[in-house]
């Protein structure tokens, strides 16, 4: 079991000098502008599923081969994990593990987690009376920060949980890249269960990786598709084209699906209009507990008419369609 290391400590970041938290580019310490005062049901995002739109896919992928950096995935392997993940099985218990950039720019995100958890377990536990959910934190940062990552690992006690989340603070973020790489690899060495279990990391970023450590970063994403976890990321404001890029390789490979926040909510920087052609927006919990419940059920739904707050393009059953069927694939 991996042992849960020292928190930190919103005392010590506050008294630090703070920075440009809206885009990440300085060095930033403590809870941001704002920090507790977002309410619970705030943020907005879509998703996309890439093994549903897989000729959309396909194209996205040629069109951002000038990329560099990228987690290496082959085509032969994006095919195969298209077909695997065409059949999806019910699951009767639920693993979930948050793996958030905490770095200084992520301030919204992180005072959504706060503000949003205890509601947000008591749905999903709600919806599904017995799937026993635990939950687990990886909190990372990057090399010559404060930390790089700070693992709490799986409990099924959400009141502890959510004082874990509550001691965490955003800080550092002196250069654009961090270390998602390390913190995909941590959460890889959680206590996840066996069997009959939907294995969900819910990674949550506004920035790539290092160049460098691309390698590392495909070992973290192969070795989820090799453990049946699947990888939903959630990119926040500041995301760039290497982020959605990197983000929706590792969604469409381990079965998971894309995630990103959008401006309707009004709270933080400016968010990317994603290169996927037609989503639908919700409130970010109402998107969360939706992937949750189709893990768990195998079966894909839309959100319901009272959770749209409006569309993009022209969704239907999950995919983009022109009216004579065919898949859509302008982006």
């Amino acid at each position: 079991m991996l042992k849960q290391t020292t928190p930190i400590f919103l005392s010590f970041l506050t008294a630090c000098a703070a920075a440009d938290l809206a885009s990440g580019d300085g060095v930033s310490t403590g809870p941001g502008p704002g920090a507790g005062t977002i309410e619970a049901g705030t943020l907005t995002a879509g998703v996309w599923d890439d093994n549903f739109n897989y000729a959309t896919f396909d194209a996205y992928v040629d069109k951002t081969a000038n990329l560099d950096g990228l987690p290496d995935i082959s085509q032969a392997q994006r095919d195969e994990a298209n077909r695997h993940w065409a059949q999806r099985g019910k699951r009767d218990r639920l693993d979930i593990a948050f793996v958030l950039d905490t770095t200084g720019s992520m301030w919204d995100e992180l005072d959504y987690l706060r503000a949003e958890f205890a509601a947000l377990a008591e749905q999903i536990e709600r919806n599904n009376p017995n799937a026993d959910p635990r939950y687990a934190l990886v909190a990372y940062g990057d090399e010559g920060e404060a930390f790089v990552t700070d693992v709490t690992d799986f409990t099924a006690d959400t009141a502890e949980f959510q004082r874990t989340i509550d001691e965490q603070a955003t800080t550092g973020g002196g250069d654009y890249p961090e270390a998602p790489d390390r913190g995909l690899e941590d959460a890889l060495k959680l206590e996840w269960r066996k069997g009959s279990v939907a294995r969900m990391i819910f990674w949550i970023a506004d920035a790539p990786h290092h160049r460098e450590d691309s390698d590392r970063l495909t070992r973290a994403i192969h070795g989820a598709r090799e453990n049946d976890i699947h990888i939903y990321p959630v990119a926040a404001s500041g995301a760039d084209e290497r982020t959605e890029r990197s983000m929706r390789g590792a969604a469409q490979y381990t079965g998971g699906r894309y995630i990103f926040i959008t401006d309707d909510s009004g709270v933080g920087g400016a968010h990317k209009e994603p290169t996927v052609p037609c989503y639908f927006v919700t409130k970010l919990d109402a998107a969360v507990r939706r992937m949750v419940d189709i893990e768990l059920t195998g079966v894909y739904r839309e959100p319901s008419s009272d959770e749209v707050i409006r569309t993009g393009g022209n969704p239907n059953d999950g995919a983009c369609v022109m009216e004579d069927g065919e898949e859509l694939l302008v982006f």
